[in-house]
C-alpha cells in the first residue's frame, strides 16, 4: 500500500449535496412588445458544471464509489468535502489528480492490484482487507473509493464491505452486477462469497441498518 499526505485536511469543507444545490431560476414572463428576454442563469460565462466521475455512487454516509476521476469531475469532488481517496489501481497517479489531492487536504491510499482477466484472475485477499480497514476509519471520511472504470476492483471491495454490513448474498451481487453490468465476472462473485469478514472490527461498519436479512 502506498499513502501520500496526510495534508492538513481539518479546515476541508464539509460534505455536503450536490444535488439540489443549484436553484432553478423562475422563466421571466413574456413581454408583450416581445423585447429580449432576461438571459437564463445557467448560461452565464461563469457557471460550473458539476461532472460526477465515470460510475459514480453513494456506498454509505461519507462513502463513495466511482471510476477513474478526469479534470473534469474535480468541481463536483470539491463538493464531497473528501479526506481520503483509495486508488485501487497499480499505475502512477496522474500528476493533475495528485495536484487536486494536495490542493484539497485530500490523502492518498494506493492498493496496486491488478486488473486481470478471466480465467487468470489472482484477487490480493490481503489489500482488500487493508482498504477495509482504511474504509471504516472513520477519521478517513468521507472517502472515495476508485479504479478505472468503477466496476471489478472496486465492486469486490464494495461487495466486502457488504458482507461486513451483513448485507446477503443476493442484495450484494445484484448491486455488484449493477455496476458491472455485461462485464460482471464470476471470479469477483466468488471472491466476495468466500471473504473472511471475522477480523474486522463490526463495530466500525459506517452503516445504522443492515439489507437483505
Amino acid at each position: 500500500m502506498r499513502i501520500e499526505g496526510p495534508y492538513d485536511y481539518d479546515n476541508t469543507p464539509m460534505c455536503q449535496n450536490a444535488i439540489g444545490a443549484t436553484k432553478l431560476q423562475p422563466f421571466p414572463a413574456a413581454e408583450a412588445d416581445n423585447s429580449p428576454q432576461e438571459k437564463n442563469s445557467f448560461d452565464s460565462p461563469g457557471e460550473e458544471l458539476l461532472a460526477p466521475p465515470l460510475n459514480f455512487s453513494m456506498v454509505d454516509y461519507g462513502v463513495f464509489r466511482s471510476g477513474f476521476p478526469e479534470p473534469a469531475n474535480f468541481s463536483f469532488l470539491r463538493t464531497l468535502g473528501l479526506r481520503s481517496i483509495i486508488y485501487l489501481c497499480p499505475e502512477p497517479y496522474p500528476v493533475a489528480n495528485a495536484e487536486f489531492l494536495k490542493a484539497n487536504g485530500i490523502r492518498l491510499f494506493q492498493f496496486g492490484i491488478e486488473g486481470s482477466k478471466e480465467p487468470f484472475v489472482n484477487i490480493p485477499e490481503d489489500s482488500i482487507r487493508e482498504a477495509l480497514e482504511i474504509v471504516l476509519d472513520e477519521k478517513n471520511r468521507p472517502l472515495l473509493m476508485h479504479c478505472k472504470r468503477g466496476k471489478h476492483r472496486t465492486g469486490c471491495l464494495v461487495g466486502c464491505l457488504r458482507k461486513l454490513q451483513r448485507w446477503c448474498l443476493t442484495s450484494i451481487f445484484d448491486e455488484y452486477q449493477r455496476f458491472a453490468a455485461d462485464k460482471a465476472r464470476v471470479s469477483d462473485q466468488r471472491f466476495i462469497e468466500l471473504f473472511e469478514i471475522s477480523s474486522l472490527k463490526e463495530s466500525c461498519v459506517p452503516v445504522s441498518s443492515s439489507k437483505g436479512q
